[in-house]
């Protein structure tokens, strides 16, 4: 088993799509460590603020399979594959980072993502792994959280 995290994010009715994704992550996966949810500005392209939580789940799958099931998961929700990639989306799911593992692959599979370093996705997993260290650096998420200049990304709690 592996121990995986994973950045989820919506900017079109999130409260909606995130707490649909939750409901099948945990039908397929079981017990789930979930982070507070945070708005934030859109990143990469003019858009409607972001919703973004972390998860952390056990998992049997590849990196590969993984992937695939959580593709499936986002266009079961509604995700556009017709558009830019970086756009409005009802579910955005990625695998941040999967036990110590690190690679570069393709259908943007790297891993740990590059993502990371950005607030909406770094603070949420700091949130629930603390201690968890990064497989490049590392440091753990609280350290690299405790370094981020937090006002160039702001983030409000927003309730799910």
């Amino acid at each position: 088993m592996a121990r995986v995290y994973l950045s989820l994010g919506s900017n079109l009715e999130p409260k909606r799509y995130l707490n649909d994704a939750l409901d099948e992550l945990r039908v397929r996966f079981g017990e789930l460590a979930v982070s507070p949810a945070y708005r934030s500005k859109s990143v990469g392209f003019d858009g409607a603020d972001f919703v973004n939580l972390a998860v952390g789940l056990d998992t049997e799958l590849s990196p590969e399979a993984l992937n695939d099931w959580l593709h499936a998961l986002e266009d079961r929700h509604g995700r556009r594959r017709d558009v830019p990639r970086f756009s409005d989306r009802t579910l955005d799911v990625d695998i941040v980072l999967y036990d110590d593992l690190v690679r570069r692959g393709e259908g943007h599979l790297d891993i740990p993502r590059k993502e990371l370093r950005h607030a909406f996705v770094l603070k949420p997993i700091a949130d629930i792994a603390p201690t968890l260290r990064h497989p490049l650096s590392g440091l753990t998420m609280a350290a690299l959280w405790a370094a981020f200049p937090v006002d160039s990304e702001p983030l409000v709690v927003e309730p799910l």
